[in-house]
């Protein structure tokens, strides 16, 4: 290998840019219009456009991919996570160009990336298990039938997902149908394919995994466990390595299942194998992620083993640099750092990074996408960078973590900084006798526990406006200005008073305080900035406050907009299709 295409954005794309310099190789950046000036464009040797905005215009367009790789002249091709790392049609279409594939054969990603064959796999394998539906499901009836059969809660989960995409948990079952729509929108979205089998959910478990690396030689290694029980949506927020309080049977059940897992299949490169630790202590097989995951720094640091590093060996063909299974030393945590509003339940935010500035000191890594003023999009994952702390323990780390988020700095949007600071006062995580969290811990215990932040959970939403006098010239004028304008002027230090227009005269600017909202109370308002996906009342509907009435999809993720009130559904403003932002109207409830 001499060049190296890498097939995504963000961080990780930055990541693998700098993992090719180190090993002497060339990169190959590739970005969407939107992301031209993006960190991770500047990272690679060269960069190439995608033309367009959407996933399935640039990241997700196979044919533009191999369009670049000859043109560029890279001779290999990682794909990073999410996008297409696990689509086996596209690492088959890289092989047949000629290219090196960095990643796992495609007959293993069609295997492994399919979790209803990765179920038969590890059934194979003797790994444990949960009850799961036989193969995908064709419709939210038959997705229903497996619930009523084998009791709820159960999860609908996208065949070909990852990362909480396409996966709905339903508890009661009236909720079926429309989970089961979800999942299909969001995995389309996400992966391209839509298909989605049903299995039994354990309630209250941790979710522990194991870190492989395997090459064409035979060996496979376990490089390491990691919890990733803290999770939002069924996204990870906060990981960590090695994975605390397991006993010495569930760490010998995970490796060995992990390992027999990975050679049923004719497993090479780097994958993870996941799990369940139910609240008895039983341990049950969950998916594998045919890729590099997102946390795979934490590995890293308590391993001393790159793993990128190790994906481009394996590549090459050669043997993996480390021949048996390492112990652990010293103890990682991982921070997503991702703009998510926390104060309006971790809604996705969109923007502009107005500063941006990490922590420094003994056991800090920063792994980052975006710097002061990069944009935020809308169309992709919400990640914006991976704080790691690492210390010699568990509760060194912890201490070490708490002075890294304290210095932490990001403003110009909202981000999950809040949670990560109040998570590390929790004693159910901190605690050093045991870990009392759970993957609904959030949800359930926490969340009414999560500041919010002020500067963004209390900013007017756009749809209001506010009246402000201007004297030009000596004549008073009255003019609406929308009010998260005013408030934005406000915030950056401007003066709403002694305005000068310019050479041509002055103007005086002054806020009439009488003035107030105009949105009427009718109005349901969208708290985030997306695209209308689908109204789920029709107009004319009797409605309940709190009741579900239009899905809205921002970064990979929809959302449901409750009513605000009781009433009738009279109209609706937003369609399907529509864009819309913080504070639009979405329809009226009279």
């Amino acid at each position: 290998m001499r060049k190296v295409l890498i097939a995504n954005r963000g961080e990780i794309a930055v990541r693998i840019a700098r993992a090719c310099e180190d090993a002497g190789l060339a990169s190959v950046a590739v970005y969407a219009d939107i992301d031209a000036d993006a960190m991770h464009v500047g990272a690679a040797g060269e960069a190439f456009s995608l033309g367009g905005n959407s996933p399935a215009d640039t990241y997700l367009n196979i044919p533009k991919l191999l369009r670049i790789a000859e043109a560029s002249g890279a001779d290999a091709v990682h794909p990073g996570y999410g996008f297409l790392s696990e689509n086996a049609d596209f690492a088959q279409a890289v092989l047949d160009a000629g290219l090196a594939w960095i990643g796992p054969s495609p007959e293993a990603i069609r295997q492994l990336g399919n979790k209803i064959t990765a179920r038969e796999i590890a059934v194979r394998a003797g790994a444990p298990l949960v009850a799961g539906s036989d193969g995908p499901v064709a419709s939210a009836a038959e997705a229903r039938a497996f619930a009523e059969e084998h009791g709820l809660p159960v999860a609908i989960k996208a065949a070909f997902g990852g990362g909480g995409r396409g996966l709905k948990v339903v508890r009661e079952l009236p909720e079926v149908e429309e989970a089961f729509d979800s999942a299909v929108r969001e995995a389309v979205v996400a992966f391209g394919r839509g298909e989605c089998f049903v299995e039994q959910y354990l309630d209250r478990p941790r979710h522990v995994e194991a870190q492989v690396i395997a090459d064409t030689h035979g060996n496979v290694v376990v490089v390491g466990t990691r919890d990733c029980s803290l999770q939002r949506r069924h996204q990870k927020l906060v990981e960590e390595a090695p994975a605390p309080f397991l006993t010495d049977a569930q760490r010998e059940s995970i490796y060995s299942a992990a390992k027999a897992i990975c050679r049923e299949a004719g497993y090479t490169g780097a994958g993870t194998v996941e799990f369940l630790v139910s609240a008895g202590g039983a341990v049950a097989f969950l998916e594998v992620n045919t890729r590099l995951q997102v946390e795979h720094p934490i590995t890293e640091e308590t391993s001393g083993i790159d793993l990128v590093q190790e994906q481009l060996r394996i590549a090459a063909g050669l043997p993996l640099s480390v021949p048996a299974d390492p112990e652990p030393r010293g103890h990682s945590f991982e921070f997503r750092l991702n703009a998510e509003d926390v104060g309006r339940g971790f809604l996705p935010s969109p923007g502009t990074v107005a500063a941006f500035s990490g922590p420094t000191g003994p056991g800090i890594r920063l792994d980052t996408g975006v710097r002061s003023r990069s944009v935020v999009p809308p169309q992709f994952d919400s990640l914006l960078a991976k704080l790691v702390v690492t210390g010699a323990d568990r509760q060194q780390a912890i201490r070490r973590a708490r002075r890294a988020l304290a210095e932490m700095e990001i403003s110009g949007l909202a981000t999950v900084l809040p949670f990560h600071r109040a998570v590390l006062e929790a004693p159910e995580f901190t605690s050093p006798d045991g870990l009392g969290v759970h993957t609904r811990w959030i949800e359930t215990e926490f969340a009414d526990r999560i500041p919010g932040d002020p500067e963004y959970s209390s900013v007017a939403p756009s749809g209001e406006r506010r009246t402000i006098t201007v004297d030009v010239d000596g004549k008073r004028l009255a003019v609406g200005l929308p009010a998260d304008l005013l408030d934005g002027w406000a915030r950056s230090g401007g003066s709403l008073s002694g305005v000068s227009s310019g050479p041509d005269g002055g103007a005086s600017v002054g806020v009439d305080a009488s003035s107030g909202p105009v949105v009427p109370e009718s109005a349901v308002v969208s708290g985030m900035a997306g695209t209308v996906v689908k109204w789920l009342v029709e107009p004319g509907a009797a409605v309940d406050a709190g009741d579900p009435l239009v899905v809205l999809e921002a970064m990979k993720m929809e959302t449901q907009v409750p009513a605000h009130r009781g009433g009738t559904l009279s109209s609706v403003v937003s369609a399907a299709g529509g864009v819309v932002s913080v504070g639009s109207v979405l329809g009226h409830i009279e």
